[in-house]
């Protein structure tokens, strides 16, 4: 048996593997800072409630990924301050984010998470390393499609240039 045969998490982590998960710890922890803002500033209910369940996905996220991180003796960046709680009435109208620019943000930022988790999971030899970012894909599939349903019902998608005549096949 090999120096990597054996469990995973008796494994060496390598470069590469640290520095996504340690990426990854500070992308979710900027996510969650940057989406309390956005709940703050956010109208729709159903928008609110999408900006909730990311908040609590990136959590979930930091949280494993600092647990990780920890145990194979590497710091972990630090946790950003939690930003209080406003009334959408008292955020001036010109400077409050449009539940449309934020939507898009959100479809924006899941679409990265998709790109990083698949290469993550590319580079990885550690099965239980690789197997947490597939976790992780796997629930962004879901609320990506969820804000895909979002941006459709409530007529925020702008989409790109659509083929409207077709070529007819003789």
């Amino acid at each position: 048996m090999g120096i990597l045969s054996g469990n995973p998490k008796d494994e060496p982590m390598h470069y590469g593997e640290i520095s996504s998960v340690w990426g990854s710890s500070t992308m979710a922890k900027g996510a969650v800072s940057c989406y309390q803002v956005y709940l703050n500033h956010a109208g729709d209910r159903d928008l609110k409630e999408l900006i909730s369940d990311y908040i609590g996905q990136a959590t979930k996220e930091i949280e494993e990924f600092d647990r990780l991180l920890n145990d194979n003796g590497i710091s972990p960046a630090p946790t950003m301050a939690e930003k209080p709680r406003v009334k959408l009435e008292d955020i001036p109208e010109g400077a409050r984010f449009m539940d449309q620019e934020i939507a898009a943000a959100i479809s924006v930022d899941i679409s990265g998470g998709l790109v990083a988790c698949s290469a993550a999971m590319a580079m990885c030899i550690r099965e239980d390393i690789a197997a947490l970012y597939a976790k992780y894909h796997t629930e962004k599939v879901i609320l990506a499609g969820r804000i895909l349903r979002l941006l459709k019902e409530k007529g925020w998608l702008i989409p790109p240039p659509l083929q409207i005549k077709r070529p007819v096949n003789v």
